[in-house]
């Protein structure tokens, strides 16, 4: 049997909870690809801003490895840097004779130049070619006739563009160019008879959040309830969430729902997209032998807690991420996983996926097992991020068990939530003395995980101003000699 292709598609701040049974956004081709595959249900990216997460996507590693702890266009150089001498997995696949193509966004580092990587081609996001594709259509560099638009409005700041619904087709959005632009790379490598790698990284679901009239009227606004946590007034949460909750104090409710409404509907947008790519697979004969990857660099609060976008706030709507993987050859489907897993393991699952080289220096581990319903000897069902601050540098690290989270908060106190009996984190159970010891044992966990990881300006923090976590990093149950943190 021939190698298999690989599909990859990267959302931009896509929660995981608008493709959760009962959601009411509407993603049909994405759950068709779920019910044929594996869900995975507590996936987490292990950092809530793009360059992070997706330096951590290639290489398997964490931010403090890779160093690209910022975005690439946020902080000069030295702030974030990332380490090329990491091999990723492209790379590998190139050199196994794979054709690779990648289309979209990049913002792995700050090069562009990914014939570094492993692509043998690639068009990056805001291309000549998607503007001249525009041209073709008739249409305006960027959209203008607006029927629905709202900006944010602070003094002394520029006015900020949250969310739209324009008169324009679908075949105009950047989404569907950058699917075009696969689909012919997908069909070009198929006729080499070559197996092929296809990365495509579409900006959506980020804001601004501008749709086509056509996908907005599909959501009514006024139907739309506001998240359980909405109202929450973070009283016992890090003050700075709170500071960044006043952003949208003057923000009625029913803006809220307008941008839920244009974020759903930019979902389906893409879903949209999605459907397009598989029935071109199945028609053209490469579906069968298409591995498919569906997943996001980190989610979107969209009024949970009161918040929008992302960032150093720790919550589930901003952590949690889709993750699908459809394999071919299912004779029945892999369901839904509920082990927690990371953006970076997904390196060494495809390298193990296509029976490519690992990654000498890889943190994250391979998720074959799971899809093929097994649970290692010795699997440790935790996740981890690492959060470096954005550009005003707060520190943060989190530790997910089945039930608990710890948040380590190097700027104000820590955060533990109760996932199971507070699945909307509305108590920090930080303070409280009948869960010290829980908060201790993930501390001590959370220091074990930046051990392991070389994360030495954590902790090395051994000067009295810096004491003040549950316990310190000479309790962390690390085994110098074991070759996985997990």
């Amino acid at each position: 049997m021939p190698r298999p292709n690989l599909l990859f598609i990267m959302a931009e701040q896509h929660q995981a909870q608008v493709i959760d049974p009962g959601s009411p956004c509407r993603m049909p081709a994405v759950q068709a690809l779920a019910a044929a595959g594996t869900r995975f249900t507590r996936a987490y990216t292990v950092n809530a801003i793009c360059s992070p997460a997706r330096a951590s996507l290639f290489t398997g590693t964490l931010p403090t490895t890779h160093g690209m702890v910022d975005c690439t266009h946020t902080v000069e150089p030295y702030r974030a840097e990332f380490d090329a001498t990491l091999e990723t997995w492209s790379q590998r696949l190139q050199q196994a004779g794979y054709r690779t193509g990648f289309f979209g966004k990049w913002h792995v580092e700050r090069s562009n130049q990914l014939e570094r990587f492993g692509w043998d081609e690639y068009e990056l996001t805001g291309s000549p070619g998607y503007a001249e594709h525009r041209r073709s259509l008739g249409l305006p560099p960027k959209p203008e006739c607006f029927s629905l638009r709202h900006d944010v409005k602070h003094k002394g700041y520029r006015d900020f563009l949250l969310y739209g619904a324009y008169d324009e087709p679908a075949e105009g959005t950047s989404e569907h160019y950058l699917f075009s632009r696969g689909l012919d790379f997908m069909d070009r490598a198929a006729a080499t008879g070559d197996p092929w790698c296809a990365f495509i990284s579409v900006t959506a679901v980020h804001d601004p959040y501008l749709v086509p009239n056509e996908y907005y009227r599909r959501y009514d606004p006024a139907e739309i309830e506001p998240p359980a946590s909405f109202g929450d007034d973070l009283t016992d949460r890090p003050g700075i969430y709170r500071r960044m909750k006043s952003v949208w104090k003057d923000t009625p409710w029913r803006h809220f729902a307008e941008a839920t409404a244009c974020y759903y509907a930019f979902c389906s947008l893409l879903d949209d997209q999605v459907g397009r790519t598989v029935r071109h697979l199945q028609e053209t004969g490469q579906w069968e032998n298409t591995i498919v990857i569906y997943t996001a660099d980190h989610g979107e609060m969209m009024g949970a807690h009161g918040l929008l976008h992302k960032g150093v706030f720790p919550f589930e709507e901003g952590y949690r991420i889709p993750l699908v993987i459809r394999r071919p050859g299912q004779t029945e489907a892999g369901g839904e996983c509920a082990r927690l897993v990371n953006t970076h393991d997904l390196a060494p699952t495809i390298l193990d996926l296509l029976g490519a080289e690992p990654l000498p220096r890889a943190e994250g581990r391979s998720l074959l097992p799971l899809l093929d319903g097994e649970t290692p000897l010795g699997w440790r069902d935790e996740a981890y991020a690492e959060f470096q601050g954005q550009r005003f540098a707060w520190t943060q690290r989190i530790l997910w068990e089945p039930r608990f989270k710890y948040v380590f908060n190097g700027f104000d106190y820590d955060e533990l939530y109760d996932l199971e009996t507070d699945p909307h984190e509305h108590r920090n159970l930080a303070a409280d003395p009948a869960y010290a010891a829980v908060l201790e044992r993930l501390a001590a966990r959370m220091w074990a995980r930046a051990r392991a990881t070389g994360d030495h300006n954590l902790v090395n923090s051994q000067y009295p101003m810096f004491r003040f976590a549950p316990v310190g990093p000479e309790s962390a149950d690390w085994d110098p000699d074991a070759h996985s943190v997990h």
